[in-house]
């Protein structure tokens, strides 16, 4: 998924870090107050309609919130998908 978002040049542009993932999920962290709306935390889940979710996350204390989800994503469409949810551009 990594690959999808840009590769080495999304982890520039956006400052991810953290990165854990799997066969069907990648989570990462984002730089505190550089997303917009206080994201700082993004899940993308690949589903069995080979499409992707993309929730955008404000994790903190005391609690931890879903700022927004997109569901039904197509590959072709994780970037866009990607900085429409965050602000943050994923090449130049």
């Amino acid at each position: 998924m990594l690959d999808q978002l840009g590769g080495r040049r999304f982890l520039a542009m956006t400052g991810a870090k953290d990165l854990l993932g799997s066969s069907d999920a990648l989570m990462f962290r984002l730089p505190s107050g550089f997303a917009k709306d206080g994201i700082n935390m993004v899940k993308i889940s690949l589903r069995q309609t080979d499409t992707y979710t993309v929730e955008a996350l404000r994790l903190g204390l005391p609690e931890s919130k879903i700022i927004e989800r997109m569901d039904f994503v197509y590959v072709e469409d994780l970037q866009r998908i990607f900085t429409k949810l965050t602000g943050l551009d994923t090449h130049l």
